[in-house]
């Protein structure tokens, strides 16, 4: 707390500033497209109408949505480096399509489809480049290193964007970034939004055989009562040839510290995993471990893109008491114009000693394509089997089907 509360009090104009940024992005945007002549503004309009179902072995109403998400995106001239961006986000339920719960308190009775109505503005920041140097005030999209700390979750109709500050330098080999966040706005529509007072720090640097990243994220909720979620830690990530193919590995630890008013739980994080390039196919194997803290407190990535891990019937969204164990397989290759891939992943406790070992297992099925040049479309599904009863699980099946375009 005391290194949190250190920067808090030599940043607290930081919330001034964001606010005032996020408040008249029109205003910075005329100003400085008028002044730029050396460039060309840039704009587009992306939309994605998406069928999922949902159907779990439980006393809930099976679940389907049909939604469309419109974005619509704007970015300035520069001038002398300055720039500003202006982002809108629509997302609709379409055709009456719309039995299911989506987890702002409609259609209880349905599983879950986290695709509320919701128009929002996703994006309004001023940005400088030049000489290596990105800074960002507003709100913005912010990600690092795959998502799995802290990510956009765009595969949601309403993705995740924050509002705050960030400052990145690169260069050749090294890359070097700090954000603060004063409010995560979520993919839940604006009510389940989140006041913030987070700091992340994120540095990478190019080695002869890989990539070294090191990070820190202090995470806290603007609240009444003392909190904190505190991780640090570290990755490799590489590629090489065994035997004239192509391989990759990722090897990732972190450690987490968990405070909420008395209560305090540490927890650590182990990622490895290993790629090859076999002819027309590509095959990965990993093991994913979040970690434990004597059955009571499960390490916690609350700003990743969680549907991309631990598979995607989304049963692990938040991380249980007794840890995962996550050991997966994958393999991919090019079909029909598009690209296919199957993942299965075995689920146990990283903890067993609290009556709950086997957490279940799942297959991930996808198909994925471009088309027409401004198009693209995929079938996804998602076949979760559960595991102990005691983990209070259930078998879900989960399909989607979707058609997008940009212009």
């Amino acid at each position: 707390m005391k290194l949190k509360n250190i920067i808090n009090n030599n940043n607290k104009s930081l919330f001034a500033v964001c606010a005032l940024a996020s408040s008249v992005p029109f205003i910075s945007t005329t100003a400085v497209a008028a002044e730029a002549t050396a460039n060309t503004s840039k704009s587009f309009v992306d939309f994605r109408l998406r069928f999922e179902s949902v159907e779990q072995d439980n006393a809930l109403e099976d679940a389907e949505a049909l939604t469309l998400r419109t974005l619509v995106h704007y970015q300035t001239k520069n001038f002398n480096g300055l720039s500003a961006v202006v982002e809108f986000e629509d997302s609709r339920d379409v055709n009456d399509v719309e039995d299911y719960n989506d987890a702002t308190g409609n259609n209880t009775e349905y599983s879950v489809i986290a695709d509320p109505n919701t128009t929002e503005l996703d994006q309004g920041f001023i940005q400088y480049k030049g000489k290596g140097i990105t800074a960002k005030v507003g709100r913005q999209v912010i990600t690092f290193d795959g998502h799995r700390f802290v990510g956009h979750v765009g595969w949601r109709q309403d993705k995740q964007t924050f509002d705050g500050v960030s400052f990145n330098y690169s260069n050749d080999k090294l890359s070097a970034s700090y954000a603060y966040i004063n409010k995560r706005n979520r993919i839940f529509a604006e009510s389940k939004d989140i006041e913030s007072m987070d700091h992340l720090i994120n540095a990478s640097y190019k080695l002869g055989f890989g990539k070294l990243t090191g990070y820190g994220y202090l995470l806290e909720v603007d609240q009444d009562t003392d909190n904190a979620l505190d991780t640090f830690g570290v990755s490799l990530d590489g590629k090489g040839k065994l035997f004239s193919n192509d391989v990759n590995y990722r090897f990732e630890y972190a450690t987490q510290t968990s405070e909420t008013g008395a209560s305090e739980y540490d927890a650590d994080y182990i990622n490895v995993e290993g790629g090859i390039a076999l002819g027309k196919f590509n095959f990965k194997i990993g093991l994913e471990a979040l970690g434990s803290d004597d059955g009571q407190y499960g390490f916690s990535t609350p700003l990743a893109t969680l549907h991309k891990f631990n598979g995607w019937s989304d049963q692990f969204l938040g991380t249980p008491t007794v840890g995962l164990n996550d050991i997966y397989v994958s393999a991919s290759t090019k079909l029909l114009g598009g690209s296919v891939l199957v993942a299965l992943h075995d689920f146990s406790a990283n903890d067993d000693g609290y009556g709950i070992d086997d957490l279940g297992s799942e297959l991930n099925v996808q198909y994925a394509t471009k088309f027409a040049t401004y198009f693209n479309g995929g079938i996804k599904f998602a076949a979760y089997s559960a595991g102990d009863d005691a983990a209070g699980k259930v078998d879900t099946d989960k399909v989607w089907l979707w058609v997008g375009a940009r212009f």
